[in-house]
């Protein structure tokens, strides 16, 4: 095995334990180190964005595009931002798996670069759009706001 696959079998380790490690008896459900850190009040989804990040990096030092790294920040950043939710968070640790979702995009980029770089670019683009549009829609709520404030001062 080469330095590259070595790397990457370690990378969809780390994943799995981050991710699915543990199964709750009786059930299919599998959740990982991820849930079981987000528990901890104040840092613990801190702590666990900050361990998926090292997936990021080695797909940053892998050469991975741009675009995908964008799409395996969001993983991390989504994840990260329902965790702080009680409850909802504990539970999307179980649903959403930033982890293995970012070894699976670093997998299908190695497999078919051009495909998942495409899928990424429009990824990123609609996500470009729906924040342009909500920034949009927030400025011109606060146009608004402040119009009909002018209006009724008069």
């Amino acid at each position: 095995m080469d330095k590259a696959q070595i790397k990457q079998d370690k990378l969809n380790q780390l994943a799995w334990l981050m991710d699915s490690y543990f199964r709750i008896p009786g059930t299919q459900i599998r959740f990982g180190l991820d849930g079981l850190i987000g528990l901890i009040p104040g840092f613990g989804d801190a702590l666990g964005a900050v361990i998926s990040s090292h997936i990021l990096t080695q797909a940053a030092q892998m050469g991975v595009p741009k675009s995908i790294l964008l799409k395996m920040a969001f993983n991390i950043g989504f994840d990260a931002i329902l965790g702080i939710v009680p409850v909802i968070g504990d539970v999307s640790d179980i649903v959403w798996k930033a982890n293995q979702r970012n070894v699976q995009l670093l997998n299908d980029y190695l497999n078919q670069p051009e495909e998942t770089v495409i899928h990424s670019r429009l990824f990123v683009g609609i996500l470009g759009l729906l924040v342009f549009g909500l920034v949009a829609f927030i400025g011109l709520l606060g146009f608004l706001v402040i119009r009909w404030l002018w209006l009724s001062v008069q």
